[in-house]
């Protein structure tokens, strides 16, 4: 495994580009299955949980050949209708092959994801819909099975806004026959893009981007070319890093409108944030200014950034509240802090963080994706040398993130652990 080793205390400064969005490209990867033939999509990128998607089709007997940031996909050889449990236990997203393998082939064996570090995710509102939509559903030995002549339109209500849950039935109804009305949607811009990608290959599909989303079935749909979104929580976490090294940094490709909440709560710690036709400009205060922060859906602000937040306002002056109201387990990232000289205590959901002068070097492990942003930025931030373990996390949803941060001036440097 291989981990980075980050010297602090210097600002960043220039420009960096923003990779496309890792959970707008799973999904849109998984909705090739409904059509056959090759598609290609622009700005994937080159991810742990990309290549592991693309084990999922060539095991299914497609093709997937990744060029620089271009992705080619064919599903038109499909034989085996698998997710297999050792690559759904990699990655939760493989669950999205379920809606697209019912709609098209009307079978699909998949393997149940379980939880992961940071709370369970169970998949339960995905089977209520498929049921609803006229799927057999059974569960065997840790897989679920789905059987269908053909699916058919139905209204679905949501009891929580569930983002894969929307894109598996999105999927779904789009091969369906009739209209399927889905209620209480997730609106995350991922959600959307999705959405954009399925008129494009010729569904038809209104609603986008609200929480009552209806979709009538066609009886087929066809390959298409199409550009991935910016990836928002990468460009919130370069806001972030700007902002707790007290740097100067312009984001390119990006979409500001993504980042509304994370754009207003930064700079309610004194961040500077500016928007023009480049991009986003931004720049540090010498310590940021304390704030509280919930986390909810979308356009809330998101749960994939409460790590990011928490490691800036780790360094802020004054008290922050912070309440998780999305995951359960998602506080994973406040031990490794506190190793490195932050203050911060935890009752239930809400993180009270007391901000410190300085934190300091350590050596800390990543427990999960995110919280492994929060250490980078934290030893950004601090003096003297920070050793992050197990950056295998991190890997999985920021791309080259070590060569864009050398860009921006910082002293970082992957290297082999010791067995």
């Amino acid at each position: 495994m291989d981990r980075f080793i980050i010297e602090g205390g210097r600002p960043l400064e220039g420009r960096v580009r923003v990779s496309g969005a890792k959970n707008a490209a799973l999904p849109i990867i998984a909705s090739t299955i409904l059509t056959g033939g090759t598609s290609v999509l622009m700005d994937v990128p080159r991810l742990r949980d990309v290549k592991t998607m693309g084990r999922l089709i060539t095991n299914m007997g497609g093709t997937f050949e990744h060029s620089g940031n271009t992705l080619s996909v064919s599903t038109e050889g499909l034989s085996l209708f698998e997710a297999p449990y050792d690559l759904v236990r990699t990655m939760r997203a493989s669950v999205l092959v379920l809606g697209p393998l019912t709609a098209r082939y009307g079978t699909a064996r998949v393997s149940l994801p379980g939880g992961c570090a940071i709370g369970a995710r169970p998949i339960n509102l995905h089977l209520m819909g498929l049921a609803k939509m006229g799927a057999d559903i059974t569960l065997e030995a840790g897989y679920v099975i789905a059987r269908a002549r053909r699916l058919r339109g139905a209204q679905i209500y949501f009891d929580i806004p569930t983002v894969t849950g929307t894109e598996n039935l999105m999927m779904a109804a789009a091969l369906a026959s009739g209209t399927t009305r889905l209620e209480n949607a997730a609106c995350e811009p991922e959600v959307v893009d999705l959405g954009e990608a399925l008129t494009r290959m010729g569904a038809r599909i209104s609603g986008l981007g609200t929480p009552v989303i209806e979709i009538e079935g066609v009886e087929e749909l066809r390959p298409v070319e199409y550009r991935v979104i910016p990836d928002r929580i990468e460009a919130g976490t370069f806001i972030a890093a700007a902002g707790i090294t007290g740097g100067r940094v312009r984001i390119e490709n990006v979409i500001p409108d993504h980042l509304e909440a994370v754009i207003m709560k930064l700079q309610e710690t004194g961040i500077s944030i500016s928007v023009d036709e480049e991009g986003i400009l931004v720049e540090g205060p010498e310590r940021p200014r304390s704030s509280d922060l919930k986390t909810l859906p979308y356009p809330g602000f998101p749960t994939d950034m409460q790590a990011q937040f928490m490691a800036l306002l780790s360094v802020a002056r004054g008290t922050s509240i912070i309440r998780e109201t999305i995951f359960e387990n998602r506080f994973m990232h406040v031990a490794e802090l506190r190793r490195m000289g932050a203050d911060i205590s935890i009752e239930g959901s809400t993180a009270t963080v007391r901000g410190v002068e300085t934190l300091k070097g350590a050596p800390v492990m990543a427990t999960d994706l995110r919280a492994s942003a929060s250490l980078v930025l934290a030893a950004l931030r601090a003096e003297g040398r920070t050793q992050i373990n197990r950056i295998y996390h991190i890997d999985r949803g920021y791309e080259e993130i070590e060569k864009k941060l050398r860009g921006l001036g910082a002293l970082i440097t992957r290297e082999r652990e010791e067995p």
